[in-house]
């Protein structure tokens, strides 16, 4: 008699422990997504460009975001004496540096300095990628009348971006605990979230061993004839096809500019990464540099996309510091670089936009 007791106790305790956990469960996932709804978080799958656009009017070092969460002044109405010029990319483009140092405002001061009436606006948003350009573009870029797209697409993981969903970002809960033990876990030394705070340019987001790793993880991208490489660089172009379709339709120019990642222009960096990661034939038999670089610009002369490959440029100063130390973006040197090189491609191209320039 005990003994049934006992077990009948026990299985009320299992069964009321069992609807609190199933209970408070279900109230989590209907509170963090109410949450999420109403005020979205990077915490969170989703598969929106929204995600990791930045709130409006939140401060970014020494300046404040535009209304729509942009690293921009306030987007106006387009004058039909203006070249507009939208730009969209990830990180790059939404500018690690403070605005001012911004590539993209600094290639807005430097036309006009050459007496072109033109104006960019900066669509960056971090963490995007391509499927995400064609929707912002599509979206929000179309409704800005713009003359030009100015997309700017990353070798170092662009054609990474949209991976496979994982399991656990099926549930919110599951992804908060997920976070929480990332965030604990993390070997990040710095902060990629910007604040209202003072800039610093040589200072460091990632411990040594943290960003040979990341970079490791981009390495594929370089060897020759990856099998992992086509179908990724398959479902890039998938998009910048589209985007260029849209562009071709709507009667703008569109211009792709290749960013390439510290690993493919720092020699240190690439011999660290393959000292400590591959073997030691890997540069002489499989690898190059250049790979993704000549795929992607193969495509874009077959579809007819104007493009400037930065990579020529940034590789001719391998000896100066032009990204942020171990964070794989460009410093306020590197965006100083990029500035000139787009400005000077522009000029040199001038007449091909000569009509809508005046």
């Amino acid at each position: 008699m005990k003994l049934n007791g006992f077990l009948n106790k026990s299985k009320d305790i299992v069964i009321q422990v069992s609807l609190i956990f199933v209970i408070t469960f279900v109230l989590g996932e209907i509170v963090l997504r109410a949450y999420h709804y109403l005020n979205p978080t990077t915490i969170f799958y989703d598969d929106s460009y929204n995600r990791y656009r930045g709130k409006p009017f939140s401060d970014d070092w020494n300046f404040k975001l535009n209304s729509r969460g942009f690293k921009d002044k306030e987007f106006s109405e387009k004058k039909d004496s203006t070249y507009r010029i939208v730009a969209i990319g990830d990180s790059f483009s939404f500018g690690i540096v403070p605005y001012e140092y911004n590539y993209l405002t600094l290639l807005e001061s430097k036309l006009k300095e050459n007496s072109i009436d033109a104006e960019v606006l900066n669509m960056g948003i971090l963490g995007i990628g391509p499927q995400d350009y064609e929707s912002l573009f599509l979206r929000e870029g179309l409704a800005l009348k713009p003359d030009m797209l100015l997309l700017s697409f990353f070798t170092g993981n662009d054609f990474t971006d949209k991976q496979d969903r994982e399991l656990l970002s099926y549930s919110y809960v599951g992804s908060l605990l997920n976070y929480i033990k990332v965030l604990f876990g993390s070997k990040y030394t710095g902060q990629t979230i910007h604040g209202k705070a003072d800039y610093c340019d040589v200072c460091y987001s990632f411990s040594e061993s943290a960003y040979l790793e990341v970079e490791n993880r981009r390495a594929f991208v370089y060897r020759k004839e990856s099998k992992i490489f086509k179908p990724l660089l398959k479902k890039a172009m998938f998009h910048l096809s589209q985007i260029n379709s849209i562009c071709k339709d709507n009667g703008v120019k569109l211009v792709v500019v290749i960013i390439p990642d510290e690993l493919q222009i720092n020699t240190q960096l690439q011999t660290a990464v393959i000292t400590k990661y591959l073997s030691s034939s890997y540069i002489e038999n499989e690898w190059s540099a250049t790979e993704p670089n000549e795929k992607l610009s193969a495509e874009f002369d077959a579809l007819e996309i104007d493009y400037i490959d930065l990579y020529e440029y940034f590789s001719e100063r391998p000896t100066e510091q032009l990204y942020r130390t171990r964070d794989s973006h460009w410093n306020i040197a590197g965006n100083e670089l990029a500035s000139d090189v787009i400005k000077d491609y522009l000029l040199d191209h001038r007449a091909d936009y000569e009509k809508k320039l005046h």
